[in-house]
């Protein structure tokens, strides 16, 4: 058999025998009164809670993956259990039922049965620590005050209903044990202290310590004869051997073998098997978050170990079990580092029913109440609310009501209420947010696209209908399926009956894109999104910036259209007709297709270093206005210009710039951009590429430089422009934010369509 090796990080702790050792003390101090009182809370022998209790700690524990995981029995199964011992008529058959579930685990860990864990949200998960920790409080307040006649046994708190632990709350005002409120008081508010001292820092555990404290305030009221003395019932119970003639043979229960037909018998085991993997694989996954070094514990091998514990467990007398997180967080906080602690504990429970259960029963309920209380604490701190408040209501809002109803009915219960309500929560966002629908403004006018999600379900089917029920006559809607993986038919049937029926009936102009060979829909895209004559005739100057100033806002946000450029190299290879002539630099920063989310066919590009003018550049431009109808010029600067940078220091120094550079045509770049420099007479100290604010400026005075000489060299752009069949306009790109700054006022003279703002819902 091959089990997975326990995934280490590289942050593992260093190996601390000590610190182990000493986890395992204070873990098996607490696990003394759990095994108990579970035991009496499930109706069982007291003896089947220490047993169960033992086997966790060595067997399992040498078994485990887990640093931190410590096993023994479980509360959430107290109600199970009783059920199962009455339905199954006595303890014997109970026993041969576990004895068979933990053969069920066995065949569960071999079939990767722990990935289950994966399947349960976090808030869940987090949920449960807080719940345990909430009830943790609640049912050690009575014992901190000397309360302890909760009749389900010491510390138990897996039935925390109304008609015991709370009950139990208002009992102790009126049943205060002076004794051991003074040592549960004293050990609570040492516990409280000791982060706060230079004790803290030592590898002696503040648990361990307020055991010892207790221990020691009991034994001086005993000593003195003081009236505070604490009275047996008030102090850990454990079975003693050798005494009134018992020995381990009593102690021991066998199962009843003769009931192994029986179909009851098997139907507990799977119910023990399934609750009792549940169980664990939670608590494995939440024990995790409390591992100081985050290792990741392999839920299949711990299945297998969980599995061998139980059916140990069900042939010596001993209770069902499972990682229990009390014991597991107890562990963590005290310092322990690998699973040698747990199998500390479990060699210590047993050593103690043998040699010590004199000592061990003098020690307070008190003091251990203490140390359950802050542990609980710190599983539902404050902060832990507030950090799933910030997360949103999907995880607040099923993370408190798993609290709620673990607290008011019992564990598997109260997670599957969580589960529940987290299932609801994502019913709704596949109700409401499995469809995007984005408004996009192409040069043809306003696209509605409706994007499915990576699963379109029968979910989406309402919200789908909605969306295109409420599309009128000369809408155009392209349904996108690129995203998706999967069309349910119920939501596809929706789709077909758009397509073919009731969009054209409406008038709306209706595409699909992105489906699945195989499906009854055909990609079929009727929408324009490339710049036609049409559109291109109907376009004015004003207009045309109206579209690239709406593109760059696009661009700079990060809400580029979707396009599909393939479509658009084969509509536009039959003619071309752009809308605007845009010169800009070459520098790779500022491709002026991307910074106006254009398509295609949208623009002519005319692109020199320093966005200078030369011959050749001028007969594009007449070109592109005068012959293929562009509406508008836009001479495109930008900062940080290299160009720009390298003509101020040329005219800083003087120097020659073909015999400083080896570039004999550089200067058909610079000396255009040195008339800008020399016109830039804004007093400054240094004006060099070295003063970003001084190459910014310069770029500008350039920009509008190059608009001068362009109306001064072609007579054809300048009656153009006079005549208002052309602008011709100036902008500067940050190169840094994105964003395109017209200049001149630019946009106020040439608004003349209504602007039309493009947005995404």
């Amino acid at each position: 058999m091959t089990t997975a090796a326990v995934a280490t990080p590289p942050n593992a702790p260093t190996p601390s025998i000590g610190r182990d050792l000493i986890g395992g003390v204070v873990v098996f101090l607490v696990a003394i009164p759990l095994c108990l009182g579970i035991a009496l809370a499930s109706g069982a022998p007291l003896m089947s809670g220490l047993i169960s209790g033992i086997i966790g700690g060595i067997v399992v524990g040498a078994l485990s993956g887990s640093h931190v995981s410590v096993s023994g029995p479980a509360a959430g199964l107290a109600a199970i259990v009783v059920a199962q011992i009455e339905s199954l008529g006595g303890f014997q058959p109970f026993l041969l039922a576990v004895a068979i579930a933990g053969l069920l685990q066995v065949v569960f860990g071999l079939l990767k049965g722990g990935a289950l864990a994966n399947f349960f949200p976090n808030s869940v998960i987090r949920g449960l620590l807080a719940a345990i920790g909430v009830l943790l409080i609640l049912k050690q307040i009575p014992h901190l005050f000397g309360h302890d006649t909760d009749p389900e046994g010491e510390m138990a708190f897996a039935q925390a209903d109304g008609d015991n632990t709370f009950t139990a709350l208002l009992s102790t005002v009126q049943d205060i044990l002076p004794g051991a409120a003074i040592v549960g008081i004293a050990c609570l508010a040492l516990l409280v202290i000791w982060p706060r001292t230079p004790l803290a820092k030592t590898l002696f555990p503040a648990p361990l310590a307020a055991v010892l404290l207790g221990l020691g305030i009991s034994e001086v009221f005993r000593l003195s004869g003081s009236g505070l003395v604490i009275e047996a019932s008030h102090l850990v119970g454990v079975p003693v051997i050798g005494q009134d003639g018992t020995g381990w043979a009593d102690v021991i229960t066998t199962p009843d073998f003769a009931r192994i037909a029986d179909p009851g018998i098997w139907f507990a085991a799977v119910t023990i098997a399934i609750v009792a993997s549940l169980e664990t694989l939670l608590n494995l996954d939440a024990t995790d978050k409390l591992d100081p070094y985050k290792r990741h514990s392999p839920p299949n091998r711990e299945l297998l170990a969980q599995g061998v514990g139980n059916s140990l467990a069900g042939l010596v007398g001993g209770l069902p079990m499972t990682s229990v997180i009390v014991r597991s967080s107890v562990n963590a906080q005290s310092g322990a580092r690998t699973r040698l602690s747990a199998i500390t504990h479990g060699f210590l429970l047993l050593g103690s029913i043998a040699l010590l259960p004199g000592l061990l029963n003098r020690i307070p309920l008190a003091a251990l109440a203490a140390i359950l209380i802050v542990t609980g604490f710190k599983l539902a701190s404050p902060s832990l609310f507030r950090s799933l408040w910030r997360q949103g209501l999907s995880q607040f809002i099923p993370f408190v009501i798993t609290i709620v109803a673990i607290v008011w009915s019992d564990l598997l219960t109260g997670v599957l209420i969580g589960l529940a309500v987290s299932f609801g929560f994502i019913l709704w966002r596949n109700l409401h947010r499995g469809l995007n629908v984005i408004r996009e403004e192409h040069v043809s006018g306003i696209v509605h696209r409706v994007e499915l999600g990576t699963q379109a379900s029968f979910l989406n089917r309402a919200r789908l209908t909605e969306i295109l029920d409420g599309f009128s006559k000369g809408d155009q809607v392209v349904i996108d399926a690129r995203l998706c993986d999967d069309v349910d038919p119920d939501v596809m049937a929706t789709i077909r009956d758009f397509i073919d029926e009731s969009a054209p009936q409406r008038g709306i102009v209706a595409s699909t894109v992105g489906f699945k060979d195989g499906y009854p829909v055909k990609d079929r895209l009727q929408y324009v999104d490339w710049t036609t004559r049409e559109i291109q005739e109907s376009m004015t100057p004003g207009r045309v910036l109206q579209v690239l100033k709406e593109g760059n806002e696009r661009f700079a946000s990060g809400r580029r259209l979707n396009r599909d450029l393939v479509r658009q190299v084969d509509k536009t290879a039959g003619g071309q007709h752009p809308m605007a002539a845009i010169l800009s630099c070459i520098d790779s920063r500022a491709p002026a297709e991307l910074l106006f989310d254009l398509g295609i066919g949208d623009i002519f590009s005319v692109r020199l270093a320093g966005n200078v003018v030369s011959d050749k550049a001028l007969g594009s431009m007449e070109f592109a206005c005068k012959v293929a109808g562009s509406k508008l010029i836009l001479v495109l600067g930008h900062t940080r210009c290299g160009a720009v940078k390298a003509t101020c220091d040329f005219v800083h120094t003087g120097g020659d710039v073909a015999a400083e550079t080896g570039l004999v045509n550089l200067a058909s770049i610079t000396d255009p951009i040195s008339h800008a420099v020399r016109d830039e007479t804004q007093e400054t100290t240094d004006r060099t590429s070295a003063n970003e604010a001084f190459v910014n400026r310069v770029a500008e005075i350039n920009v509008r430089r190059t608009i001068e000489e362009i109306k001064r060299e072609s007579p054809t752009l300048a009656a153009m422009a006079e005549s208002g069949e052309i602008a011709i306009i100036g902008g500067m790109y940050d190169v840094v934010t994105g964003q395109v700054t017209f200049l001149d006022g630019a946009e106020a003279r040439l608004a003349e369509a209504a602007p039309v703002t493009a947005d995404v819902s």
